[in-house]
C-alpha cells in the first residue's frame, strides 16, 4: 500500500515536522547561496542530507508548497521577534527607532533568512500584489501614524515616508550577499538618524 504524503494529513507526527523543519532549514541555505533560479531539488536534498529528492516530494506537494512554508517560517520567527523588540516601546520616536534597530537584529541573527525571503518574492515563488505591500509596510505605518497624531512627528505621506524606511531596510540583506563584512550596527545607527530627522517635527 503506497504511503500517502505529508501534504494530504492532516497533522504531521513529530518526525515529520522534524523532517519538514530539516528540508526548509536546507531549503534556506542553499537559496542564500546558490540563488532562487538554482537551488534545486538536489541541491536542497544534498544539503539537508537526504538520501533522495523524493524525501522532499512526501513532504511537499510541489516547489510552491516548498516556498510557501519557507515563507511562512521566516515570517513566524521575524514576527516573533518584532514582537518581543516593540513591547512595551511608550513613545513614537523610540517605536521608530525599535522598529529599525529590531529588523536589523533580525538580519544579525538570522542573515540568510530575509535574503532568502527577498529572493523568493523577486523571482514569483510566492504571489505578492497590492495587499502584500500594504502587509509589508503596515507595522512601519501604524509607528508613523501613532507619532503624527501625538504630535512628535511633523506632517508627511504616511504611506511614502512608510515604504521609504522599510525598502531601505528590505535593500540591506542584498548589500550583505555583497559585502559578508558589513557592518549592520552601523547602518542601524545612520537609518535611526535619517529617519529620525526626516520625521521630527520643526518647531
Amino acid at each position: 500500500m503506497q504511503a500517502t504524503p505529508r501534504h494530504q494529513r492532516a497533522r504531521p507526527t513529530v518526525t515529520e515536522a522534524a523532517r519538514r523543519t530539516q528540508i526548509v532549514t536546507a531549503a534556506i541555505e542553499t537559496i542564500a547561496e546558490l540563488g532562487y533560479a538554482r537551488a534545486s531539488y538536489a541541491q536542497i536534498a544534498k544539503r539537508a542530507g537526504l538520501s533522495s529528492t523524493g524525501l522532499i516530494s512526501y513532504h511537499f506537494a510541489n516547489k510552491r508548497d516548498l516556498d510557501w512554508e519557507i515563507v511562512t517560517s521566516i515570517y513566524g520567527r521575524l514576527s516573533e521577534h518584532m514582537h518581543a523588540v516593540m513591547s512595551g516601546v511608550a513613545e513614537p520616536n523610540a517605536a521608530l527607532a525599535a522598529y529599525i534597530n529590531g529588523l536589523i537584529g533580525f538580519m544579525q541573527i538570522e542573515p540568510l533568512a530575509l535574503r532568502t525571503l527577498a529572493d523568493i518574492v523577486l523571482n514569483g515563488g510566492v504571489p505578492y500584489d497590492a495587499d502584500s505591500e500594504r502587509t509589508s509596510v503596515a507595522g512601519i505605518s501604524d509607528i508613523l501614524r501613532w507619532g503624527q497624531e501625538t504630535g512628535v512627528f511633523r506632517d508627511f505621506d504616511i504611506l511614502v515616508m512608510a515604504t521609504t524606511i522599510q525598502r531601505s531596510l528590505d535593500g540591506i540583506p542584498l548589500a550583505q550577499a555583497t559585502n559578508p563584512d558589513l557592518d549592520l550596527d552601523a547602518y542601524a545607527r545612520e537609518l535611526v538618524e535619517i529617519f529620525t530627522l526626516a520625521t521630527r517635527k520643526h518647531d
